[in-house]
């Protein structure tokens, strides 16, 4: 297991154009820069950065696609539950029929998607944020707001 999240450290995470870590503001805080004055002006800029937009792509698109699927996997599975219950009820195995399969799938999806975003958040988008996070605080710090 070790070995597997070292590889996956390795050489699966996103980079931005040309091969390169998108750019995140390194910049101290300078006033001229804000139309906003404080805290809410540092907070815009933040926003608009290339690595914030960055963090946000990588984001949703997992979140969406990801959603979109087990939504319609959800509802596929309610709607044959209701519309087709002779399909639902036909065994197999033993006492076992297809709806209690499909149940048991809807938990397996549910804890297999939560792991699928856990890993893409850690390979993919934490170590971003986290740049962003540091650097708006200390440009916070910086306009004496924090």
């Amino acid at each position: 297991m070790e070995q597997l999240d070292e590889q996956e450290r390795a050489g699966a995470r996103d980079e931005g154009p040309g091969g390169t870590p998108p750019e995140l503001p390194r910049q101290r805080h300078d006033e001229a820069a804000h139309p906003l004055p404080g805290a809410a002006g540092i907070y815009l800029e933040v926003q608009r950065s290339p690595a914030f937009q960055e963090v946000r792509r990588r984001y949703r698109r997992f979140a969406f696609p990801a959603t979109l699927a087990f939504l319609v996997w959800y509802l596929a599975y309610v709607v044959a539950a209701t519309a087709a219950p002779g399909l639902m009820a036909r065994p197999v195995a033993g006492a076992v029929n297809v709806a209690m399969i499909a149940g048991l799938g809807q938990f397996l999806t549910t804890f297999l998607l939560t792991w699928a975003y856990a890993r893409h958040a850690r390979l993919r988008r934490d170590r971003a944020a986290l740049e962003l996070r540091w650097d708006t605080q200390e440009m916070t710090r910086g306009a004496g707001q924090w």
